[in-house]
């Protein structure tokens, strides 16, 4: 599709995934939830049959960028935006944006996070090339993941009047809610999961930023006449860090007029926690993940990783992580996985940068 481009989030700072993710090393440049390759190449290949890689680009933090392009060889070194200090996904997007603008403004932007997996990729690239072309006409377009369980973490999109088959007007976006709303969100049918996957003319979003976050339109407007002069990423550098810290969804998606829902069931998972890596991946008869030269006896509903050249032995564990690597060990049960950013801040406290 000569008039879409690409935009791959991918500034993720590697706490949820300690201590096998680090500072230097975060989840999406990590082969988790059974991949093979690392969740960002995952991410480029399964648009690549929709979004030619010359027309594909990768927003990520200067720390990063090196290990991007070598992660992703195929893309242009230029197409790889190395953000001095992360500012949330608003001014990530509108940077891409304003890139594309100056060549393409009418091009329609598929924007991903690069850390998701998708277990069905065919109806993945199927949803996808319906909210492309949804928003083409200047809708603001989001993809919404068909709910299986009533989650607490997501933020949620209710559906209104069909637009098209299978498109649909945003009727609102709702916060995180608590257990009773989410389970009334389950029975309604009309909720759907934010996915964090949006689409828009990158003309149209520019607007958008213009209209609701003026200070955001004002730098990037700015970048626009630096680049005419070879000078945009002097700029970027001295400048980025007064960009408004807001997400796309708080400061563009939840404020337009015109926002459409595409639901989506592809066996989505944001790959959050420890947890979530245990159910994408193998299980043994026991419903164990191993991974590495491990040796489970009596265990049952745990997650073993092991480093290399080491045999890790468990025994008589339930439902259990254990993640072993060349200089730090974490155990915990399954239920506490939301809670290995308190190892990270504590280490962080200690000023164990070694470890981070």
């Amino acid at each position: 599709m000569a008039s879409t481009f690409g935009v791959i989030m991918a500034g993720g700072t590697g706490t949820r995934f300690w201590p096998l993710s680090r500072a230097t090393r975060p989840k999406q440049l990590l082969p988790l939830a059974g991949s093979h390759g690392s969740l960002l190449r995952e991410t480029q290949r399964r648009i690549a049959s929709l979004i030619p890689p010359e027309q594909t680009l990768v927003v990520t933090s200067e720390a990063l960028a090196a290990q991007t392009r070598a992660e992703l060889p195929e893309l242009p070194p230029e197409n790889v935006l190395a953000e001095p200090v992360g500012r949330n996904t608003a001014p990530c997007v509108g940077w891409a944006a304003s890139v594309i603008a100056r060549t393409a403004p009418d091009a329609v932007m598929t924007v991903l996070p690069a850390d998701h997996h998708i277990a069905d990729e065919r109806a993945f690239t199927s949803v996808l090339s319906r909210a492309i072309d949804a928003a083409r006409d200047g809708d603001m377009v989001t993809v919404g993941i068909k709910p299986t369980r009533p989650e607490t973490g997501y933020g949620y999109v209710e559906l209104g009047e069909e637009l098209a088959p299978s498109v649909f007007r945003a009727r609102r976006f709702v916060e995180k809610p608590d257990e009773l709303r989410a389970r009334q969100f389950l029975t309604a049918g009309r909720f759907l999961w934010n996915s964090g996957m949006f689409f828009f003319r990158a003309d149209a979003l520019l607007g958008a930023v213009r209209q609701h976050l003026p200070g955001l339109g004002d730098l990037l407007g700015q970048y626009d006449e630096a680049a005419k002069r070879g000078e945009e990423l002097a700029l970027v550098r001295s400048t980025y860090a007064s960009m408004p810290d807001v997400s796309i969804d708080h400061g563009v998606m939840e404020k337009a007029a015109r926002v459409a829902v595409v639901p989506g069931d592809f066996g989505w998972s944001d790959v959050g926690s420890w947890t979530s890596a245990w159910e994408l991946a193998d299980h043994d008869e026991q419903n164990n993940a191993l991974i590495g030269e491990v040796i489970a006896v009596d265990t049952r509903g745990s997650y073993v990783r092991g480093g290399k050249n080491k045999v890790i032995a468990v025994i008589g564990l339930d439902d259990i992580v254990v993640v072993d690597t060349d200089d730090a060990l974490l155990v915990m049960p399954r239920s506490r996985s939301q809670d290995v950013r308190a190892v990270v801040n504590a280490l962080k406290a200690q000023k164990r940068n070694e470890q981070l």
